[in-house]
């Protein structure tokens, strides 16, 4: 009987790197084990002579470069000393993935091949390869310790026998298969949120399932809806917590009058945008002598409604903030809480905590108190009401206004005369028709009306910090949430001072917290009504630290205030609501909340701040690219916002619309990127793009799909 040859699959017939991989992966799944030759052979599937021949090279090249052991003459095992590290996975379409170490040490590439189907963001264990000559360091993923969400957002192609999703991030270089029996409701041309299920080992595309359906590509509700699924954020509130909430007595019961300090009876006005539904705050005035005001600072009791643990509580730990879209906003908590149980409205008697200060003319708090109260607002405001008395002296409450205006203009002052930063930005804003389409873009500016809000919340929250964070000296304490600011990084201010020299600009870059703020006010104000304006705004703005969560303070730089915290937005902050039991905690005399478990609750609400972030500006990115989709070949003038190796970036005067001006549209020269001055310079004319340059571009493309602009050069 003639002897079986090796089949077409068989590794004898694997190239030297996929033997190399298929050893590696052997002997990974076998830690600890020891193997000859032999047996590793038998257990890949290297059955021909030739085949042994190049294994034995290969485990010899392996031996050599420390990857595996050779405990014994001919015997080998993986070896466990070499560099094991832990850390989060980062896919990419092109295969190129990369591994970011816990310890935030220097990344590592890790081929397609060395991924094990890892999904973006997994954690995971990696091993390290030797390293090669001038070549980046390599890993091989040897474990997946904890599986990320992993849902896509795409378009379904349904075939005759199968599907699959085309993604609209490019995070997989293969399209996900679909099976019919996973298919659900989804049809052919439907954006939908898909679940992998399965990614076997020798399969090119992961198999997934079809969990909802979105709607059309194109369809502003399925647009919006795919930018919060992208994120992995709620776009739909459950059942289930509505009913709950709708469970809710609208009764102030009896004994609750007696508990609580009674404001109805002095003047209380809401302050909110036109468009408000939920007013988590309000102001009250009430004149003590002469020169000495009673300013309430009333807040939603929003935990007096939500218990720790309850249905409601669960829903809003989870989402830890509203989301605000271009379009609607995603609440933390149901419509029936936010907008009618615990929303200040005008004329309705509502439970709040509050911090009351005793003020003088000088806006110099002599004594406060932090109380739970029941007001009653008088009025409901929008801003530009506020302003419109501000500026006219005439309305009603208009003398209330005024005081209250004149006193937070003097701690506005004060607070920048302490070393607070003024980053006081314009809002883009779009006008939207009843389909949610574009049709012009206005610019939101924060006036007194706005700052008066600001003030007298900003003072709120620094007094509840202050009131828990200060401690008598030899004391522990006690556990708490702080809204912190770390110090701006020494690197990035001299780069920062770098940049802006070249405008004929310059900050202080050294001293004292005070000193290098105040240069950057004054650089803030030189360039105001300046083409640069912008550019050093965010520049600015991306030199600071990021402000989060912590219940360790190391204070907040960007306010110079020693201490400070969130307490006036509970409605739509979890952090907030954490900050109320806390004060009702402390003051009834119970133990602190455990210190460990409330800083994992200040990252989570931290992570999730930034999601929403990262959400927002989706959407708004998404309404630039459609309202510019129909003003294609149009000529605007604009200045370069961003430089990269791949393009440049500009934003368009007119609308602050960015886009993106692809380096293969740059076809006269070949410009190479010098990162450390900004700026891309021609190889052969010297020609220069620099960032805050002033640029005309000619509206390329306007890709809805990938909110995506491209330009060319005029």
């Amino acid at each position: 009987m003639r002897r079986k040859t090796s089949s077409p699959k068989s590794k004898s017939r694997l190239s030297k790197k996929a033997l190399t991989k298929a050893v590696v992966d052997f002997l990974n799944r076998n830690r600890g084990k020891e193997y000859n030759y032999r047996q590793i052979a038998a257990a890949i599937d290297v059955n021909s002579k030739e085949g042994r021949t190049l294994l034995v090279k290969v485990l010899d090249k392996l031996r050599d470069e420390d990857v595996v052991l050779e405990t014994s003459r001919g015997r080998y095992r993986i070896n466990d000393r070499r560099l094991m590290l832990e850390g989060r996975f980062e896919r990419r379409s092109n295969g190129k993935n990369f591994f970011v170490p816990d310890d935030d040490g220097n990344i590592v590439f890790v081929s397609e091949r060395n991924s094990k189907h890892a999904m973006n963001g997994d954690r995971v264990r990696v091993q390290l390869l030797a390293k090669r000559k001038h070549a980046e360091t390599e890993g091989v993923v040897v474990d997946i310790l904890k599986r990320s969400d992993t849902y896509y957002i795409g378009t379904l192609e349904v075939k005759k026998h199968y599907a699959f999703l085309v993604m609209d991030s490019k995070i997989l270089a293969n399209d996900i298969f679909i099976p019919f029996e996973y298919l659900g409701e989804g049809k052919d041309g439907d954006k939908v949120v898909v679940e992998i299920v399965e990614w076997p080992e020798r399969a090119n595309n992961p198999i997934g399932k079809v969990i909802d359906v979105l709607g059309k590509p194109g369809e502003n509700t399925a647009e919006m809806h795919a930018i919060l699924a992208q994120y992995h954020l709620p776009y739909k509130y459950p059942r289930e917590v509505e009913m709950y909430a709708e469970s809710l007595s609208d009764k102030i019961p009896e004994e609750e009058y007696a508990k609580r300090e009674d404001f109805r009876d002095v003047p209380t006005i809401t302050i909110d945008p036109a468009d408000a539904k939920d007013f988590d705050d309000a102001l009250s005035l009430r004149k003590l002598s002469n020169n000495r005001w009673e300013v309430g600072v009333h807040i939603a009791d929003v935990t007096y409604y939500v218990k720790p643990g309850d249905p409601i509580d669960r829903e809003a730990e989870k989402r830890a903030t509203s989301i605000y879209l271009v379009d609607r906003t995603v609440p933390m908590l149901p419509e029936r809480l936010s907008n009618y149980l615990c929303s200040l409205r005008p004329h309705e008697e509502k439970l709040c905590h509050s911090v009351i200060f005793e003020m003088n003319d000088k806006a110099e708090v002599l004594k406060y108190r932090i109380a739970h109260t029941i007001v009653k607002s008088d009025s409901r405001m929008t801003y530009e009401d506020a302003q419109a008395i501000i500026e006219t002296g005439k309305g009603d409450f208009s003398s209330e206004i005024l005081v209250l205006n004149n006193l937070a203009k003097q701690l506005r002052e004060r607070r920048f005369a302490n070393g607070a930063i003024n980053f006081d930005r314009y809002e883009v804003r779009f006008n939207l028709d009843e389909n949610g389409k574009p049709l012009g873009v206005y610019f939101k500016e924060s006036k007194e009306a706005n700052h008066l809000i600001e003030e007298f919340m900003l003072l709120a929250n620094r007094t509840v910090a202050e009131h828990i964070g200060k401690v008598p000296k030899g004391k522990k304490a006690k556990t708490f949430v702080y809204r912190v600011h770390d110090v701006p990084d020494v690197e990035k201010l001299e780069d920062f001072n770098t940049f802006v020299l070249r405008f004929g600009h310059k900050i202080k870059t050294s001293g004292t917290n005070v000193d290098i703020a105040k240069s950057i006010n004054s650089l803030l104000e030189k360039v105001k009504g300046r083409p640069e304006e912008d550019l050093v705004e965010t520049l600015a703005i991306r030199t600071m630290s990021k402000a989060i969560y912590s219940t360790k303070n190391v204070g907040h730089y960007g306010l110079a205030f020693d201490y400070y915290t969130h307490f006036t937005s509970p409605i739509r902050r979890y952090p907030d609501m954490m900050v109320h039991r806390l004060l009702d905690v402390y003051n009834e005399g119970n133990s602190p909340w455990n210190e460990q478990q409330t800083e994992e609750e200040c990252e989570h609400c931290s992570q999730m701040e930034q999601l929403a972030e990262n959400a927002e500006r989706d959407s708004i990115k998404y309404k630039q690219v459609e309202f510019m989709s129909d003003k294609v070949g149009k000529v605007y003038d604009g200045v370069i916002s961003g430089v990269t190796d791949w393009g440049l970036y500009v934003e368009i005067n007119e609308n602050k619309c960015e886009g993106m001006i692809p380096i293969r549209e740059l076809d006269d020269d070949f410009y190479e990127l010098d990162e450390k001055n900004y700026r891309l310079i021609g190889r052969h004319t010297g020609r220069e793009y620099r960032l805050g340059q002033q640029i005309s571009i000619i509206v390329a493309r306007a890709n809805l799909e990938r909110k995506q602009l491209d330009f060319m050069p005029a």
